[in-house]
């Protein structure tokens, strides 16, 4: 079985959230999609201190997968550098970890 990720995004607005997940799973690159907020964030941003409303965007998907998740992420989200932080999973129930591979695994 193929290891798995968790990878997660943050954005400012809940509909483009809404569609980097389901574009995502739509396209078969993640086994589902978590959309949590708003978080209140802050960080340094062009020398001034920020502090935004966000959503927590969070993706479970194998290893194999990771590249392209990045790409896509890159490509649909509207920050000039969006959060990508990618976790692997260490252990977790036998058939959720099944469930992954399978929703992860292209018919082509």
């Amino acid at each position: 079985m193929p290891d798995f990720v968790v990878i997660t995004t943050t954005t400012g607005d809940h509909a483009v959230a809404q569609q980097i997940a389901t574009d995502l799973v739509d396209r078969r690159l993640v086994a589902c999609a978590q959309i949590a907020g708003p978080v209140r964030s802050v960080y340094r941003w062009q020398g001034r201190v920020e502090y935004t409303e966000e959503m927590v965007v969070t993706f479970k998907t194998s290893t194999a997968n990771v590249d392209a998740v990045k790409q896509a992420i890159a490509e649909l989200h509207p920050y000039d550098v969006p959060e990508l932080i990618v976790t692997p999973i260490i252990d977790g129930g036998q058939s959720y970890l099944a469930w992954m591979d399978e929703q992860t695994r292209t018919t082509s």
